[in-house]
């Protein structure tokens, strides 16, 4: 049996895998724990296998000599924590966005339903692919072609510098750095992102915000309520702010693409992308990806599918737990 981890800044999904097929999971909010060794102490707890063959991670942070200091949650992962604990000295912290590479690179035991197509691009061509996931964070991950198999790798691509193509999007960086020393793209690509673009649009008055919205907004997660309001046209102000977040998704998609010369897909995915499809799929986001200039040739070639699976993570975690380096993962 494996132990498998999804660990976000939101939410952390654990789940016992067998055979590829993941036989127990539960998720946990992850600031209601003081530690990752709370939550999975607790998991073991209540359902554990009478042997752990191995256990990997995927964690939002950088991870460094098998240590992680997480992005968005005030914990510090290191691996050795869990020898004892599981009972097995083969535990492994990896990227998030790095076991959802080895999840969609494992195709066949997820199944195509775990997509939506967002461009077909020439399915099935050799090279490169990468992976971008918006959601409490932004994040991004390569998959490396080498001839034979893809080999996921990890990235931080989301803490670089955010770039404005017009004039709205270079008001919206000049709002941000009254606020902030540097402007990343996890800055507006992710859910506090969505609700920093809803702020700027609102200050610069380019739409009202009634009073119900402003108390929505103040009481409940903002990301949420925008996104919400914006799908069910009840507010001008979200329905623009979600229309400025898509078309920068599909951004710094294309720039993923062309960064990693992605001819062998990108993937769209994270907690963000499955709740607002409608506006993924209307060609905004396309739009965008496509945008390069002179590349829109070699962007239009490039297959771009949202992962709608809840599993693919999971289930890249728990490939990456027994893969070899040296062999095809």
């Amino acid at each position: 049996m494996i132990l498998a981890g999804d660990i976000g800044g939101t939410k952390t999904a654990l789940a016992w895998v067998d055979e590829r097929a993941i036989v127990g999971s539960r998720t946990y909010s992850s600031a209601h724990y003081n530690s990752l060794t709370d939550i999975v102490r607790e998991f073991v707890a209540e359902r554990a296998p009478e042997e752990v063959r191995a256990a990997c991670f995927g964690v939002a942070g950088p991870i460094v000599n098998g240590v992680v200091k997480t992005t968005n949650l005030p914990w510090v992962i290191d691996a050795k924590d869990f020898h004892a604990l599981l009972g097995t000295s083969s535990v492994r912290l990896i990227n998030d966005l790095e076991a959802i590479a080895y999840g969609v690179a494992a195709i066949g035991a997820v199944g195509d339903d775990a997509f939506v197509t967002l461009n077909a691009g020439r399915s099935d061509g050799p090279g490169n692919a990468a992976v971008i996931a918006a959601g409490t964070g932004l994040g991004e991950a390569g998959l490396y072609w080498d001839g034979r198999a893809h080999r996921p790798f990890a990235s931080e691509g989301g803490h670089a510098s955010f770039a404005p193509r017009d004039d709205i999007e270079i008001g919206l960086l000049r709002f941000l750095l009254a606020e902030h020393d540097h402007v990343s793209w996890e800055r507006v690509l992710s859910g506090p992102g969505l609700h920093n673009i809803y702020r700027f649009l609102r200050d610069a008055r380019h739409a009202d915000e009634p009073p119900w919205l402003a108390g929505r907004i103040r009481d409940q997660d903002p990301a949420a309520v925008i996104a919400e309001c914006a799908l069910d046209h009840t507010s001008p102000l979200c329905e623009q702010a979600l229309g400025v977040f898509v078309s920068l998704y599909g951004a710094e998609a294309g720039n993923l693409a062309l960064k990693t010369l992605a001819t062998g897909g990108i993937f769209v995915a994270g907690g963000i992308a499955p709740k607002i499809l409608p506006r993924l799929t209307d060609g905004t986001f396309l739009q965008a990806f496509l945008g390069k200039g002179r590349l829109r040739s070699v962007l239009e070639a490039i297959p771009v599918r949202v992962v709608v699976s809840d599993t693919v993570a999971l289930l890249g975690a728990a490939r990456a737990a027994v893969s070899n380096p040296e062999c095809e993962p």
